[in-house]
């Protein structure tokens, strides 16, 4: 049994809910909206990730005869409840954003329409599963913009809170434009290229630090990135320089070098000059060590020769922001529209669709929330459908397809969301009258 992909990945009430709504037969179609509320400090907007891990656990939920068995001892629940779940399949429509689609707060990036079972049932791990593939693609995204033309990539795995969360993080950052993880699985299961150098341990087993260079290149040929802040930078980076000339004799030629430590903006200019001055214009630094998206631009704005960046605890645990504000809330139940209106966390009610314009560059000029049958002419509809009856409506898209998508969205945002602060002016997202005049009568 994959314990990744039980329905008992959820929180207790829903199992409650769902014996109380079998109980006295509500299971009446329900639409739930899966939405970030607000900005995280410092975050312009967010971009989407995590539907293919929601979809794949839509497709294929079910209670195996365990997980029964289980429920069924709680004292909680009886037999007629085990009996219930035991038939129980997801055969509601999805509508979402498509991974790589920048949005805001109040936006619905994820729809379920479902009976209310089935939709209550998978809240938790849908919000689980979108929530922190968002969270992170978000963060990778801000390293993107601030280093354009610049190798990134995730170092997070070890510090990752949990297996899943390491997997995930890779493939959200390579969905934002990181040119890949050193997550061996993540390569193994996703396809995402595997980056790799060296550990000081290995320099340290040797007597030599000349030597370790020299095994690890004659290891790696056509491969060769060495870390070079084991004990003196500006020393190792002087014995490259004589290590290549004898590498070359063998056909080998020193790709790179890493630096993991201390003043890296000083570092990278003596290492850049040496290594000139030796003859290995063509050899790339490669920096790591507690960055992130702020030490980056910094590195960048002081002009430290720095060809890549390896990006590591700050990005897997986005670290700044180490949450959103994600709900999925009931909008609509037996054709009724249905709405929260306690204070602070009152939501839009009914089905809706998230429209977006243009400016005249071709960059985001405003969005438009408004009731699914009230389309906005001449914009953008962001919510598309991807499941019908349980069933994708196509094959997960290609890494190439999201990428492209989300390179695309970067490039399209205002400059002023670009900003690692929060911007002067927040995006608009307008509230189209028709939700509003809902709303009100809800309301009254």
């Amino acid at each position: 049994m994959n314990l990744l992909s039980s329905p008992l990945l959820t929180d207790l009430y829903q199992l409650t809910m769902l014996n109380a709504y079998f109980a006295h037969g509500m299971q009446e179609t329900a639409v739930f909206e899966l939405f970030v509320r607000k900005l995280p400090p410092n975050r312009n907007f967010m971009m989407a990730a995590g539907l293919e891990q929601a979809l794949d656990f839509l497709e294929n939920l079910r209670f195996s005869p365990d997980e029964l068995e289980w429920v069924g001892k709680t004292a909680i629940f009886g037999a007629d409840f085990v009996e219930q779940l035991e038939k129980m399949r997801f055969t509601g429509d999805v509508q979402a954003i498509p991974e790589g689609t920048i949005f805001f707060p109040e936006e619905p990036i994820l729809r379920v329409t479902a009976t209310l079972p089935e939709a209550q049932l998978v809240e938790s791990r849908l919000i689980n599963l979108m929530h922190f593939e968002t969270l992170v693609a978000t963060k990778a995204a801000r390293s993107v913009l601030v280093a354009p033309g610049k190798t990134l990539v995730d170092f997070g795995f070890r510090r990752a809170h949990g297996a899943e969360a390491g997997i995930l993080a890779a493939r959200a950052s390579y969905i934002a434009g990181f040119t890949g993880t050193a997550t061996v699985m993540a390569g193994k299961t996703m396809g995402i290229p595997l980056f790799g150098t060296m550990a000081h341990s290995f320099v340290e087993a040797h007597d030599d630090e000349s030597i370790a260079f020299a095994r690890f290149a004659q290891t790696y040929p056509h491969r060769t990135t060495l870390l070079i802040d084991t004990y003196d930078t500006v020393a190792a980076a002087r014995k490259i320089v004589e290590l290549a000339a004898r590498l070359r004799e063998n056909g080998i030629r020193v790709t790179g070098v890493r630096l993991d430590s201390g003043n890296l903006e000083g570092l990278a200019k003596d290492v850049r000059k040496i290594l000139d001055e030796g003859g290995l214009h063509d050899t790339s630094i490669f920096a790591s060590g507690n960055l992130d998206e702020y030490r980056i631009h910094d590195l960048i704005a002081a002009a430290a020769p720095i060809d890549g960046f390896g990006i590591g605890t700050s990005l897997v645990t986005s670290a700044d922001a180490p949450f959103l504000d994600a709900v999925y809330k009931l909008e609509e139940y037996a054709g009724k529209p249905r709405r929260k209106s306690s204070p602070g966390k009152a939501t839009w009610p009914g089905r809706k669709q998230v429209y977006r314009y243009y400016d005249e560059a071709a960059r985001f000029d405003h969005d438009v929330l408004t009731l699914e049958h009230a389309p906005a002419p001449g914009a953008e509809p962001l919510l598309v459908a991807v499941m019908s009856n349980g069933r994708r409506l196509a094959a997960a898209e290609s890494f190439r397809v999201i990428r492209e998508r989300a390179a695309s969205q970067l490039a399209c945002l205002p400059d002023g969301l670009k900003a690692l602060e929060t911007a002067d002016a927040h995006y608009g997202v307008q509230v189209a009258p028709v939700l509003c005049k809902l709303a009100e009568e809800m309301r009254s």
